[in-house]
């Protein structure tokens, strides 16, 4: 029965995961100055936008189609740890506690994605012969 309902999960387990990323992305672009000095005010060099914003889209992306599925998922797990431990770690304010767990869940589920990869509705399964 598990099988029957989980044949297809792997693309909307994606697009879930990815969602944040991409939307996160967008939302870094729309508000840059904003956010540049948000990270700086954080001690993190506002010059790392760039790379954090391609990071969250190329890898919203890579994980939503399934392709480079485990390098996307790897580097958005540590990418959401870190973010949760610079940004998210005032336990003392109950809603950076959530944001925090909320960066930690994300990261697991990705490590599981790193684990299995884009075995199904991917760009990586183009070509594989399927289940029946």
């Amino acid at each position: 029965m598990i099988n029957i309902l989980t044949k297809y999960a792997d693309l909307p387990a994606r697009a879930a995961l990815s969602a944040i990323f991409i939307i996160s992305g967008i939302g870094k672009i729309s508000a840059f100055e904003g956010t540049q000095g948000y990270m700086e005010s954080f001690g993190v060099p506002g010059a790392m936008l760039i790379p954090t914003i391609l990071a969250e889209l190329l890898g919203g992306l890579a994980i939503l189609i399934g392709f480079q599925t485990r390098y996307a998922a790897l580097v958005l797990a540590f990418f959401s740890i870190a973010a949760a431990v610079i940004f998210h770690a005032d336990f003392g304010d109950q809603i950076q506690q959530i944001m925090f767990l909320k960066n930690i869940a994300i990261a697991g589920g990705l490590l599981l994605l790193a684990k299995n990869g884009a075995p199904r509705l991917s760009i990586e399964a183009l070509g594989e012969p399927s289940e029946a």
